[in-house]
């Protein structure tokens, strides 16, 4: 059975909606280890499901996203949980939308394969994606109406300096690898406004960049809690607004091992949404 959904409204609709009413900037990962499991569920892989739909029912009213990483299901033999809690999200938070953390990057057929996975199968709003093999691997997905694209541009692992700090002498200004993802996202690429930009909370010099060269586009922005990002920094780098206080270039700030492992204990729901809170709070003071 296909996910439910708000018919009409795009993922940026959805987004900025989901920020006013929860006055949220935050998006929960839901990357599920068993072996980091609650007591309860510790080792078992057919608890995916039960865990992280506790997880989304303890923080639904506190995020702006969800994003569940494919991974941490297919890995598992999961994808059948995986479709069960994308229905639950939207029946239970019909209001947030989710993205499908996949990273996909290839071409033609493909690509058209890969996006019917991630909008028509899992009933995503949006995913991300590798621009790295150019346009062709973009375009199929911003084919489906009103659905969202995100592309790694500068990510928080240390390894993305092999490629994208590099300049590249061929373009005018030789401008470093993610700052020329960052003007094809807010530019040429972005047909339909369904482009935004992944950058890592770990490099916040560099957050402020891609906000400069893409100003309206959002931010997905993971590595705020476990890996070590500033979450009021992260802030201060990418949130822009409007003279009305809402946000002119969205930014939607990732947690996920210290939302989802806050407690090994039966309270692992309640200590997930104490976090998500005081995450969710921090990131709305630094605002101001």
């Amino acid at each position: 059975m296909a996910p439910l959904k708000i018919t009409g409204m795009t993922f940026l609709d959805m987004l900025r909606a989901a920020e006013r009413q929860n006055g949220s900037m935050l998006c929960v990962g839901l990357d599920p280890e068993p072996t980091k499991f609650p007591d309860r569920y510790k080792g078992d892989a057919n608890k995916i499901y039960d865990f992280c739909a506790a997880i989304v029912d303890a923080t639904a009213d506190l995020v702006s996203s969800f994003k569940p990483q494919i991974a941490y299901f297919a890995a598992h033999r999961a994808e059948g949980q995986l479709e069960r809690l994308m229905e639950h999200m939207r029946r239970v938070a019909p209001q947030v939308p989710i993205i499908l953390d996949a990273k996909r990057g290839d071409i033609g057929s493909t690509a058209e394969q890969y996006a019917k996975e991630a909008f028509e199968r899992y009933g995503a709003d949006a995913v991300t994606l590798s621009p790295f093999m150019g346009w062709d691997s973009v375009a199929p997905y911003l084919r489906h109406e009103g659905k969202g694209a995100f592309l790694l541009c500068r990510t928080s692992n240390p390894g993305g300096d092999d490629l994208q700090n590099q300049r590249l002498a061929s373009v005018e200004g030789q401008p470093r690898l993610y700052e020329h993802v960052a003007r094809l996202a807010q530019g040429p690429w972005n047909l339909n406004g369904q482009l935004g930009l992944v950058v890592g909370a770990t490099y916040p010099a560099e957050i402020e960049r891609v906000r400069e060269l893409a100003p309206t586009v959002p931010l997905l922005i993971p590595g705020v809690g476990a890996q070590g990002g500033d979450a009021v920094a992260t802030v201060k780098a990418g949130w822009r607004a409007h003279a009305d206080g809402s946000s002119a270039g969205a930014i939607i700030v990732n947690s996920s091992r210290a939302v989802l492992y806050a407690s090994s204990g039966d309270d692992f729901a309640q200590a997930a949404r104490q976090v998500a809170m005081t995450t969710r709070n921090t990131l709305e003071a630094a605002k101001a």
